[in-house]
């Protein structure tokens, strides 16, 4: 009972930082959207991210371990089904120069912007995990 309460304030918590940061991520409504948000992405998590891991065993092993994020992205799609205030929409990356490198802007269509988006809130429950050890 600790893990899952533990895995769902990750999972709120990155939901919440994901959607301050991202301009694709929109979760309208307050707290307990994000509270809703974040139990169903532990949900799914749990149960599916498992039986998907083993579905695409193989793409897996081609791809060099490249398609488990596309595995959470499509838990990603799924949560945006069940919980209609989170949505997610395409973007345009404004693009930006430093030092002589510079980044055109690039338009940013719906599938990748789930890919983008399931990559955060997945690079930030990561860092989440790191810092409570």
């Amino acid at each position: 009972m600790k893990s899952l309460v533990r895995s769902t304030v990750i999972y709120t918590t990155s939901l919440y930082i994901a959607s301050n940061t991202l301009p694709s991520l929109t979760v309208n409504g307050g707290i307990l959207t994000y509270l809703i948000g974040g139990f169903s992405l532990m949900l799914l998590t749990l149960v599916l991210k498992p039986i998907l891991s083993i579905i695409s065993f193989p793409l897996n092993i081609l791809t060099l371990g490249f398609f488990s994020v596309l595995t959470n992205t499509i838990i990603l799609y799924i949560l945006t089904l069940f919980v209609a205030e989170i949505t997610i929409q395409a973007f345009a990356f404004p693009g930006f120069s430093f030092a002589g490198f510079i980044i055109p802007k690039i338009y940013v269509n719906i599938f990748f912007a789930y890919v983008v988006t399931s990559a955060v809130i997945s690079f930030i429950a990561s860092g989440i995990i790191w810092l409570m050890r």
